[in-house]
């Protein structure tokens, strides 16, 4: 936990943090919360402000926004840390803020990463939340709905933060050469055309972007008249790899091996392989890929085209050999291939109407005509009487019945007209023709023969 002047300013300090706005008129983007007329805008402006979670990717200006409406509501600013603030000290500080409202001192706690808080730290600013001791600003990169307590969370209104556009990010770096709190003191000579390729590389993120320029001009040489010149290769040094949104165990990893899923299903390859890439240059395991295309492989293609099971296969082999880099170009095939496949989703169909009917009725014995009788006692219990055997018939079929009486009748696999499906839904067709033809023939007691 720890208590601060909102607006703290070290000389030591990264550009990132010398640059953080002191206003809502200094701030940058999320118009859709602050702009004119936005509901947020009226909340602070009305000084009516209620419990919130601020919900967005890094460096859009959670904790900023945090600290402005601290300041313009002109309440006191306490921030919690979910590594270091106990039970114990957190009651504490709740309890002063409790006092403090009977003076009318308001009180607004901001928890950054709150989704790190377990339970029992979350549960106990509960109370004090709802008589409204404290206002309590949450900020989260995750979804709130999977990591906050729901009495938690149906007490705060949540407000989505997007990430900035390469527009707004190149605003704050231009006003960071300009501006005293950044290099408004230096001669720098950078023109704008750097500045777009920093805005652009920082994918969404200010304090990704600042960094960035904080780095680059720290590094670029002083020429004999005392300005500092940031030349491409100073850029091309300062800028390896771009930090791609992806959080290998957060929301952003589901997000995207979803989107990765549906464009195949989709049969649109070159969204797949942009989003295959996305995942791949973040640094996502490509086993984990491979994975989920063999699951693809049978769930959305299935009998349909059959070889894409041993597409996907070979594809999970070839990443356990030769691995990245060299591997993207095999789940490159794999992906493409599954796009352009014909699509089939009766295999997994089948197995739900099957599982449905195998978890919600009667668990029923196995028929007695078609259980192994091993022994002699099976045999005297009628283990496997009647049983017939297919092979000895001359159409390789049975009228004999295999589902559990109740079941009777019962259809789980229903084959589409795609792909190698047309053949077997033919196949299908004339097997279950031959079936009812010939059981009607039974029940009106001409004797079945193999």
């Amino acid at each position: 936990m720890y208590q601060q002047s909102l607006f703290e300013v070290s000389t030591n300090e990264p550009l990132a943090s010398r640059m953080r706005p002191n206003s809502l008129t200094e701030f940058v983007g999320q118009k859709h919360l602050i702009g004119q007329g936005k509901l947020l805008k009226k909340m602070i402006e009305s000084d009516n402000i209620s419990s919130m979670i601020f919900w967005g990717p890094p460096g859009v200006g959670k904790t900023t926004l945090a600290r402005i409406i601290a300041h313009e509501t002109k309440s006191k600013f306490i921030t919690f840390s979910a590594v270091t603030s106990g039970i114990k000290e957190i009651k504490k500080v709740m309890e002063e803020a409790d006092k403090n409202k009977k003076l009318g001192i308001k009180t607004i706690v901001f928890i950054d990463e709150i989704h790190r808080f377990n339970k029992a730290q979350q549960d106990a600013f509960l109370p004090f939340v709802e008589k409204g001791s404290i206002v309590l600003i949450g900020a989260t990169t995750e979804n709130p709905s999977f990591e906050i307590n729901n009495a938690l969370l149906s007490r705060c209104r949540v407000f989505v933060l997007k990430e900035l556009s390469s527009d707004d990010i190149l605003t704050l770096l231009q006003r960071a050469i300009t501006d005293e709190k950044g290099f408004g003191k230096e001669k720098i000579n950078i023109n704008e055309d750097v500045l777009k390729i920093i805005a652009n590389f920082a994918n969404g993120d200010a304090r990704n972007a600042l960094t960035t320029l904080d780095m680059i001009i720290t590094n670029a040489e002083v020429d004999k008249n005392g300005i500092i010149q940031v030349t491409k290769e100073i850029i091309e040094n300062s800028i390896s790899k771009k930090n791609l949104l992806y959080d290998k165990n957060g929301e952003e990893h589901y997000n995207i091996i979803s989107a990765l899923h549906k464009s195949m299903r989709n049969s649109d390859p070159d969204a797949a392989v942009y989003w295959l890439a996305r995942m791949l240059e973040a640094g996502e395991d490509p086993i984990y890929i491979a994975r989920r295309i063999t699951r693809f492989a049978s769930e959305d293609i299935g009998l349909a085209d059959t070889n894409a099971l041993n597409i996907a296969i070979n594809v999970y082999q070839a990443c356990n050999f030769i691995g990245m880099p060299e591997c993207n170009v095999h789940l490159t095939e794999a992906v493409i291939y599954m796009s352009l496949a014909p699509k089939s989703n009766s295999c997994d169909i089948a197995y739900r109407l099957a599982s449905y009917d195998a978890k919600h009725t009667q668990a029923e014995p196995v028929p007695l005509v078609i259980r192994n009788a091993t022994t002699k006692l099976m045999k005297d219990l009628n283990y496997g009487k009647g049983y017939q055997f297919a092979h000895d018939t001359k159409e390789k079929l049975t009228t004999m019945e295999c589902l559990p009486p109740l079941l009777k009748g019962r259809e789980y696999y229903k084959p589409n007209n795609q792909g190698n499906e047309i053949r077997f839904k033919e196949r299908l067709d004339k097997i279950k023709a031959w079936k009812k033809v010939n059981r009607e023939k039974e029940l009106k007691g001409t004797i079945y023969k193999a």
